[in-house]
């Protein structure tokens, strides 16, 4: 049965706001208590979707989280009305009230691991939310995160849907920004790629000494178990410890592969060569690497350009595509590399930029953006068809965007107990347009 790869993206919420939450990622840091703009950040992303529609691949949306989060405030001790709520925790613990309105959940690429049916013995395609335990305002995200993924694959007979692993830092995960799978056509047995920044349970092993390995050894192979797959299609690499302490908090900030290519950095891994040699292996012999030199790219421009937090594509003609963000053309080095690589025929064959500057600022770029599904014919068929994009829906969105969402935001409104009925007001009309049914708290 024919199989492709679909690219489910996360719409921006309503609360998209500057906190600089993420210790680690140097974007988030650089930009903290800048005001933000959730209406362009929401009709960029969405921008990126109908683009990728009209060339042809299958795209999807997922909805964002209910942000403020009251509920979990409430669990943190804060009472009263939800205005009480809002002002007893910017009082008193603004920080908190910043976590609890991040919009972070925009970048899909960590809201799963998935695993498509060629790989798993059950022949169902399996989703597991992440715990993202390392940031707190990611932490309060997966059981939504998990609703929401019930309700865009509903059909049990094809999608299994389990919890997250342990919300426990021996068991981090950070779901597919650390996964890529590899696969000579989609809808063949694949090899699994599970990368991760330090073993939990061996403090003999090398880690990061300046900013934190998120993700572990001992989570990637939880999840291959739960996913049900074949130890010979699966290979763990550790991060390079190095390039975590230069901003690479993710794997998808230094590698991402698509079918039989790898395309990342010299320094990516801890001992490359052999992760290499590996990843070769598994794949027959057949697989192809394009390795970037760090004396063309470094890795601080490639932090700052996110070049390999793009995503790499193969489109219905059989042509290859790398989506970038506009930030990879105003790095020279980048820029001369990449024009480089497309004139030499090594596998990419072009270069498609967007505008994410509303995401870039935060720390995400196009890759950050998406969570990859390979679908089969009948797979495709169960799911939520409301979730889709096409020129319809892409509509009903951006004008969703335009009505409710507002095009300032400092970290001062936050508090603002407007802020919290406009988004869910809108959120509330959002699982109408997409018939997710009622998946947010203050809907239960």
């Amino acid at each position: 049965m024919n199989a492709f790869e679909a690219n489910f993206d996360g719409l921006v919420g309503p609360t998209h706001n500057y906190s600089g939450l993420s210790f680690g990622n140097i974007a988030s840091d650089r930009n903290q208590a800048k005001p933000s703009n959730p209406k362009q950040a929401a009709l960029q992303g969405l921008t990126k979707m109908k683009a990728l529609y009209d060339l042809g691949m299958v795209q999807g949306v997922l909805a964002p989280q209910e942000r403020p989060d009251v509920q979990t405030l409430r669990r943190l001790g804060f009472s009263g009305s939800d205005s009480s709520v809002l002002f007893q925790a910017a009082q008193y613990a603004p920080r908190v009230l910043a976590a609890c309105c991040s919009a972070s959940s925009m970048w899909t690429a960590n809201a799963a691991t998935v695993s498509p049916s060629a790989d798993t013995l059950d022949s169902r395609v399996h989703f597991t939310p992440a715990n993202l335990t390392n940031k707190f305002h990611r932490s309060i995200e997966h059981e939504t995160t998990g609703r929401i993924l019930r309700a865009t694959f509903p059909n049990e007979r094809h999608f299994r849907h389990h919890c997250a692993l342990p919300g426990v830092e021996q068991f981090g995960d950070e779901g597919a920004a650390n996964h890529t799978r590899f696969c000579h056509e989609y809808g063949q047995r694949g090899v699994e790629f599970f990368v991760f920044g330090r073993y939990a349970f061996d403090s003999s092993k090398p880690a990061p000494s300046k900013f934190p390995a998120r993700h572990t050894y001992e989570a990637s192979q939880a999840i291959a178990r739960k996913h049900q797959l074949s130890s010979r299609d699966v290979v763990y690499a550790q991060q390079n410890p190095d390039v975590i302490d230069q901003g690479v908090f993710h794997n998808d900030v230094i590698a991402v592969g698509n079918r039989d290519l790898l395309f990342c950095h010299q320094q990516a891994f801890l001992d490359q060569e052999e992760v290499k040699r590996r990843l070769t292996r598994a794949m027959q012999d057949d697989f192809r690497v394009i390795e970037v030199p760090t004396e063309q790219v470094s890795v601080q421009d490639a932090v700052r350009s996110y070049l390999f937090n793009s995503q790499l594509l193969s489109l219905p003609d059989g042509r290859t595509l790398l989506v970038i963000p506009e930030e990879c053309r105003q790095t020279p080095a980048v820029w001369h590399y990449l024009q480089d690589l497309v004139a030499s025929g090594r596998g990419i064959d072009e270069l498609k930029i967007f505008d994410l500057k509303q995401s870039m600022s935060n720390g995400g770029g196009p890759a950050c953006l998406r969570l990859r599904v390979v679908l089969n014919e009948e797979e495709r068929a169960a799911v939520n068809p409301h979730t889709l994009i096409n020129d319809e829906l892409y509509a009903k969105l951006s004008a969703w965007v335009n009505k409710h969402y507002r095009d300032r935001l400092e970290e001062r409104d936050l508090a603002d107990p407007k802020l919290l009925m406009e988004s869910r007001f809108a959120l509330d009309e959002l699982t109408q347009i997409l018939n997710l049914g009622s998946i947010y708290p203050f809907q239960r």
